[in-house]
């Protein structure tokens, strides 16, 4: 089968990557970020080991699909570390410890020591009427690694004050089956090193730690803007789960087709009903404009890997101790970790070993939108389930590992989005619209399974919860490519030189020839799309290598323009298929 490398490239406004060498340091700012700008899915990490996405303006990160405006899902990834029995660097004897994974707590308990991005391939440059539109993206990319898999990794090395230090490496590919998700490695190792230097401060064992977070997805912006803008922070999100049976699973091996299971651990949210909006609003129907669906995203996170302990490397089918859904803004504080603060630790450390805070009520391990939805058009909005204005959290604990000094353990998530494509948004929407505006109209209208319904709403709901099987296709696709190592068929790169050049009469096309000596390459497409860029594009050449040398330049001249108009386009490199060997998707 066919692979295709797909960036992005559009006129006037282009999302791409320039690389540029920048020197690494053996400690970095708090305010560092480096951004994946490859695939459907993009996003920022930043180095103290966690993300919160609000910039000062709006909630940003985990945009998917990225090549549309406004699909940003990410809110909040709280994230907490806990031990006990624990003395510190200052000889002070904690019962419990723990703290927050949060830019506030940097130079208190966490000491971010790296954050860099490596790519396959250097990044495209693409010019605009001669100029490069992709040099503010210059510092994205770090280094050159063409020996890696993935297309892109972001490495962060965080240190604590309890002497764990995490290492997180992000894994991005942009192969078409496998770029709306990111996998994430994270080694927890007891270093004994509490600070910046390279001091080795402890030495002792660290006993029963206890990882865990609660993650919240707006599933997304562009939704909230259309329905109710309270849910640019989560606040009308549920949360579900799978992989209660995942035990029995463990060993399974998911086919080559990737055929959707339903057993991966992993917890996901999607935009649920506003108390707030007097119709049915699942999915986000654009009622003052063509119905368009704008909120058909599933977010969340799958577990792929979780260690039995440190002496054992294989994957503990009992963890992690807690999935399930927990209250947005409710959580146990834990005061700037002085020994006056030890009561609120103790709190926290019950919460990281599943335990919902401060009760039974915040939080839960069941599929909440099952337990607390009677039917798929009940308007139940999920925050009314336990009050907390702030939404609804996915909440996943780990734990409790005993480590001795030197010793560490390894747990894989990978985080993906997936849902309905932006021609079934269009679809299905402007079919609830016209219903919608025409109350005489009962159908029929199609479902998902060829059968039919005269409610609108089950129509339009029941595809948007399509979704539900979208997100698990993605999480096995990512299972499977990390048990197999990430040994996934890998797409040509693209041209490393695109440019665009504007005439009155045509806008000329040209781009080099750097991508034809990867094995099996086959070709080029280029899109087009008219007036706006997050639309349908269309394919309007094609063409097959013409040399392998990386400075002969192909061309091509649109002459089916007229002046004045904005137009935006898109690059393609595919294979044949003759390299892949059998190597699954």
């Amino acid at each position: 089968m066919k692979k295709l490398n797909l960036l992005i490239m559009l006129c006037f406004i282009m999302i791409l990557i320039l690389h540029q060498a920048k020197p690494i340091y053996s400690q970095v700012s708090e305010n560092e970020k480096r951004y994946i700008r490859i695939g459907s899915l993009q996003s920022h990490f930043t180095a103290y080991g966690s993300e919160r996405a609000w910039n000062n303006v709006y909630y940003e990160g985990l945009a998917w699909p990225a090549d549309y405006s406004y699909q940003d899902n990410a809110v909040i990834k709280r994230a907490w570390i806990a031990a006990r029995d624990f003395t510190d660097a200052n000889g002070y004897h904690w019962d419990y410890w723990g703290t927050y994974i949060s830019k506030g707590y940097v130079g208190n308990s966490l000491y971010p020591m790296e954050l860099k991005q490596t790519a396959k391939f250097e990044p495209p440059t693409v010019y605009v009427d001669g100029i490069n539109i992709t040099a503010p993206y210059a510092w994205d990319v770090d280094k050159i690694n063409p020996d890696q898999i993935p297309d892109r990794i972001v490495t962060n090395i965080v240190n604590t004050t309890l002497g764990l230090t995490m290492t997180r490496r992000i894994l991005a590919f942009s192969q078409q089956y496998h770029d709306n998700y990111f996998i994430k490695e994270f080694i927890f190792k007891n270093t004994g090193n509490v600070d910046y230097d390279e001091e080795i401060e402890l030495c002792d064992s660290l006993k029963g730690v206890r990882i865990g977070c609660g993650t919240r997805y707006s599933v997304c912006r562009e939704g909230a803007m259309k329905i109710d803008n309270q849910q640019i922070w989560g606040k009308h999100s549920w949360v579900t789960k799978r992989g209660e049976d995942y035990h029995l699973h463990a060993n399974d091996h998911i086919p080559d087709d990737y055929t959707i299971v339903d057993w991966i651990r992993c917890g996901f949210s999607w935009f649920g009903q506003s108390e707030r909006v007097s119709f049915d609003n699942v999915g986000a129907a654009d009622i003052n404009s063509d119905g368009r669906l704008c909120a058909p995203q599933h977010a969340g996170i799958a577990i792929l890997h979780v260690d039995k302990s440190a002496t054992d490397d294989s994957d503990d089918p009992n963890q992690p101790v807690a999935l399930g859904w927990h209250a947005g803004d409710t959580y146990p504080s834990v005061g700037d970790i002085s020994p006056s603060d030890s009561i609120n630790i103790l709190k926290l450390y019950n919460f990281l070993s599943g335990n919902p805070y401060p009760n039974e009520n915040m939080g839960g391990t069941d599929r909440m939108d099952e337990t607390y939805l009677s039917s798929i058009t009940d308007p139940v909005d999920p925050y009314t389930i336990h009050g907390d204005g702030g939404g609804t959290n996915v909440w996943i604990c780990y734990g409790p590992f005993d480590l001795a000094h030197g010793d560490s353990i390894i747990i894989v998530e990978a985080e993906g989005i997936s849902g309905l494509s932006r021609q079934m948004c269009e679809e299905i929407g402007g079919r609830w619209k016209q219903a919608y505006d025409n109350p005489g109209d009962t159908g029929p209208f199609t479902l998902p399974d060829s059968s039919t319904t005269n409610n609108k709403d089950v129509f339009k709901n029941t595809w948007v919860c399509t979704g539900k099987d979208s997100i698990l296709l993605t999480f096995s696709r990512a299972k499977r490519n990390y048990d197999m190592g990430y040994y996934i068929q890998q797409p040509p790169p693209p041209p490393s030189i695109f440019e665009v050049i504007s005439f009155t009469d045509r806008i000329t096309l040209l781009w080099n020839n750097s991508a034809e000596s990867s094995p099996g390459f086959a070709g080029y497409k280029i899109y087009c799309a008219e007036g706006r860029y997050d639309t349908t594009f269309q394919e309007i050449f094609a063409c097959g290598p013409g040399t392998d040398h990386p400075d002969v330049v192909n061309s091509y001249e649109d002459t089916d323009v007229t002046y004045g108009h904005d137009y935006y386009y898109y690059i393609v490199s595919f294979d044949d298929g003759s390299a892949n060997n059998g190597i699954p998707l």
